[in-house]
């Protein structure tokens, strides 16, 4: 009796069948397949191999050994790296009719890697959907039937799925899969979807915000068509602040672009970090660097012996422009609540040249300050326009999240 039970849970640990069916199995049939299963769990899969060619010898053996018999086959076949063998057992294993919902899912999704590792995508593919159709699902068969689409050249099929998965999650509240949004911008790279790649970009750094994903979105942005020159400085903070920013030519180029737009403080910042990271001041272009220094230090000690006329100044003029432009100034300088009252103030007054603009900037301003830094992001999601104040503004909300 204690052999019995010893061998008949053995069974049941190794075939997945119900305590009654591997009773039902003669010692016979069992005490091999239970030496099989052994063999599996010590790594030993050509010599469990052996043991169910052994359990298959014995004759009379009713349908229940076999189906235990076959699954086994399967197993160590497929682990002792023998395809062909393991294909034909679970393939016999399915055909029984005797699988629930689950244990056919679990046979078909073996089968399905199994026929992609012979380069049978064919049988692969019908594998798979037997799979999908018994409730299979998880992120390995995800990536099987991307790869068995891509290698048919479906990207459609590919985008549809994933884009299905992804608008799922959102919908129900969650994340969605950084699987799924991987696999829906890889399909829309083939299909050449530029502008539905973009969004789902903006989704990855929105949801998983790497560098890498930060880089391949930023990478793209300045050449959106209708995408302004005037944001080349929003283009290189973001490049900063998500850790993309790192050559010497970048340091040069964002410092010179923030000492031509008069944010002489945001300037000199710039180039101490070159200076710190050893960006700048190395090379054969070191002096160049320091002269780059010495007039950022400058034009920063004018700037702030000057600010309290020239916000003023602002006040008085008839528009609201140079209101906008003083806010944004002072909140470059470390001055935010200060400069997101003066640019609400140059919007209330009106008269802007470029209103979504200026709303790109008081949104900035805000989320520089923890008390309207909520406030700021729904200013910087509500950002709009045609020439990337929209598309820096949902970034810039996304970056402060």
């Amino acid at each position: 009796m204690k052999n019995l039970r010893a061998l008949t849970l053995a069974l049941v640990a190794a075939g997945g069948l119900s305590a009654a069916q591997a009773q039902s199995v003669r010692p016979e049939v069992g005490k091999p397949l239970q030496q099989a299963s052994e063999l599996l769990r010590a790594g030993k899969a050509k010599e469990a191999l052996a043991k169910v060619r052994e359990a298959d010898a014995v004759g009379g053996k009713t349908a229940g050994e076999q189906l235990m018999i076959d699954r086994m086959r399967g197993s160590a076949a497929q682990r002792a790296g023998d395809n062909a063998t393991a294909a034909q057992a679970f393939e016999a294993v399915y055909n029984t009719g005797k699988l629930s919902g689950s244990e056919q899912a679990q046979v078909a999704e073996s089968l399905a890697f199994i026929y992609s590792q012979m380069r049978d995508n064919a049988r692969a593919s019908q594998w798979l959907n037997k799979a999908l159709a018994a409730g299979a699902s998880g992120s390995q068969i995800k990536q099987l039937q991307s790869y068995l689409q891509a290698q048919s050249g479906d990207y459609s099929a590919i985008a549809k799925d994933a884009a299905a998965a992804v608008q799922a999650a959102e919908q129900g509240g969650r994340r969605p899969d950084e699987g799924d949004l991987l696999r829906l911008a890889d399909a829309q790279q083939h299909l050449n979807a530029t502008a539905a790649q973009a969004a789902t970009l903006e989704k990855l750094v929105a949801y998983y915000p790497k560098k890498d994903y930060w880089a391949a979105l930023l990478g793209r942005l300045p050449r959106k068509p209708g995408f302004s020159d005037r944001f080349a400085l929003d283009v290189l903070r973001l490049k900063l602040a998500t850790g993309n920013l790192t050559k010497t030519e970048e340091f040069m180029e964002m410092a010179q672009l923030a000492l031509q737009s008069g944010y002489a403080a945001e300037g000199k910042a710039i180039v101490d970090k070159g200076f710190a990271a050893g960006a700048l001041g190395t090379g054969p272009e070191a002096e160049r660097h320091k002269r780059l220094r010495d007039l950022a230090n400058k034009q920063d000690a004018e700037v702030r012996a000057s600010i309290d006329k020239d916000v003023a100044a602002a006040a008085a003029a008839k528009d609201g422009n140079e209101l906008v432009q003083a806010g944004t100034l002072l909140a470059s300088m470390g001055k935010a609540e200060q400069g997101a009252q003066l640019i609400e103030q140059g919007i209330a007054k009106g008269g802007l040249k470029r209103p979504d603009e200026a709303k790109l900037r008081l949104g900035q301003a805000q989320v520089q300050n923890p008390k309207t830094k909520a406030q700021g992001q729904r200013t910087l999601r509500s950002v709009q326009g045609n020439d990337g104040a929209a598309d820096l503004g949902r970034l810039y909300a996304a970056l402060a999240g």
